[in-house]
């Protein structure tokens, strides 16, 4: 399969080059139709539909869809078709607050609980002394629990986001709580987000899908994309409804979800890349019209290393590197339909695909089409070369091993393995970005270690002759992480 991909590849671009001298002045896309072989593999998973956006050099390239709205109706997706895009919603209310903040309106750096008006923190040892921020809460180092929520369907008793808070919901029992000292550490918490959601409705007397309209998809020009819920006046009349393993519509396949500032958004990946392309054009100060290039630098930068799954910024994931780019990332999982975004933070670059099914369904594909189309694109950034030096045998044989992940702090095994005179470091999360899991280990002159196609520079710390702790370098960043040999 991957011969016949690569001879594609070649014929294709050897042939785009020929014609593209005598009536293309742009490069042609349409090879990743076939290439993609997207209906193939909704057939394969039992995948209802999927669709796709690919951007380069700040401007959308390629666009498709495949399969189908509802397996009940068998209409075709659209690209005006939105879909249910989770926790992608937190990047949007993070670039809300910011620009709230931008306009004079909020200052994130404020303790939160002084916007609240409908509910307060709870009390807690861990913040006594310490009332956390706007920004502790985007970009989670506020320290509260709730990951994420059950969806509810029409017919359902929708709860407030006050009972959210509460814990008066599926999946918890009771009220949000803090695990640790604000700014100390880093989970992930869609209960956090809901905070940012009632301080903001507090504050404004409005609803937050009102205020992103307004100053975001608006302004953007974002005619698919909405906050509001599908119970609500003035939701999109173009959607993909969720379904389940068996490719069975959920229910009415529209989830309901209160928590809007942590999951509630519809929208689709022409509007999405749009949006991605404004904050790509912001970070160069060119182009841009809505988002300022100081918002899109807050919003981009990295703000947590500590456990925060390769690093974290306010709002969005920037634990992803491939060829010398840094990545932002944002992905959403809710039951029944999911969506990611890749982008480069320079160059313009970058992809969002969208799919109606299950986890088990949905995700071959989203990794087989990542990987995919990192391959068929080949962006490639060219930087200095780092000056490097071989690592010394009795350093090799120190440094291999099976440890805890101090890659990401997700809670499984890294391995450093040795093939003939060179090392290499394995985790799973590296295989799930790369598509293979194979990164070479390269010690760098200054005494650092830099692992292929991983953000974070490394610097290992021994003690009684045995590894015992990693010190991750990201920008102004650092932390120490301890670890154990398996």
């Amino acid at each position: 399969m991957k011969i016949s991909i690569y001879l594609l590849i070649l014929t294709v671009l050897f042939s785009s080059c020929k014609t593209s001298l005598k009536t293309f002045p742009k490069k042609n896309f349409s090879y990743l139709t076939e290439s993609l072989n997207i209906d193939q593999q909704l057939k394969e998973n039992k995948l209802a539909g999927f669709s796709i956006v690919v951007f380069e050099n700040y401007q959308v390239v390629y666009s498709n869809q495949f399969g189908v709205k509802s397996t009940n109706s068998n209409e075709k997706i659209d690209q005006n078709t939105a879909f249910s895009t989770a926790s992608i919603s937190k990047p949007i209310t993070s670039i809300l607050c910011h620009i709230l903040e931008e306009k004079g309106l909020l200052n994130l750096d404020d303790p939160i609980d002084g916007y609240l008006k409908r509910w307060h923190l709870p009390k807690s040892s861990f913040t006594e002394n310490n009332s956390p921020t706007w920004r502790q809460f985007l970009n989670h180092t506020a320290g509260t629990s709730q990951s994420g929520f059950a969806d509810y369907y029409e017919g359902d008793t929708i709860p407030t986001i006050k009972q959210s808070l509460l814990g008066q919901i599926p999946r918890y029992d009771k009220e949000i709580e803090f695990l640790f000292t604000p700014g100390t550490n880093w989970q992930y918490s869609g209960g956090g987000y809901v905070i940012i959601q009632m301080a903001l409705e507090d504050t404004f007397n409005t609803s937050i899908a009102t205020l992103a309209n307004e100053y975001i998809f608006t302004p953007l020009g974002l005619k698919n994309t909405t906050m509001i819920q599908p119970n609500e006046k003035g939701f999109l009349s173009d959607v993909a409804l969720v379904h389940d393993e068996n490719e069975k519509v959920i229910k009415t396949g529209l989830p309901i979800t209160p928590q809007i500032g942590a999951s509630g958004l519809w929208s689709t990946p022409n509007d999405l890349a749009q949006l991605t392309i404004e904050i790509q054009n912001a970070l160069r100060n060119k182009n841009n019209k809505v988002i300022s290039h100081q918002v899109a630098k807050k919003i981009t930068e990295v703000t947590a290393l500590k456990n925060a799954v390769g690093g974290w910024g306010y709002g969005p994931q920037r634990s992803f590197g491939y060829n010398n780019f840094d990545w932002i990332r944002c992905g959403g999982s809710n039951t029944g339909v999911g969506s990611e975004i890749f982008a480069t933070m320079t160059d313009g670059n970058g992809f969002v695909y969208m799919a109606n099914g299950e986890k088990p369904n949905r995700f071959p594909v989203f990794q087989q089409t990542q990987t995919n189309l990192l391959t068929l694109l080949n962006w490639n950034k060219t930087t200095p070369s780092q000056k490097t030096q071989e690592i010394p045998l009795l350093l090799q044989d120190k440094l291999v091993g099976t440890y805890d992940d101090f890659l990401y702090g997700q809670g499984m095994n890294t391995k450093i393995i040795k093939k003939n005179t060179k090392l290499y470091v394995e985790s799973p999360l590296l295989q799930l970005y790369k598509g293979k899991n194979e990164n070479e280990l390269i010690y760098l002159k200054n005494g650092l270690f830099k692992i292929v196609d991983y953000p974070n520079l490394l610097k290992f710390n021994f003690k009684d002759g045995k590894l015992n702790s990693v010190v991750l370098f990201r920008d102004n960043l650092k932390v120490e992480m301890l670890i154990n040999r398996k």
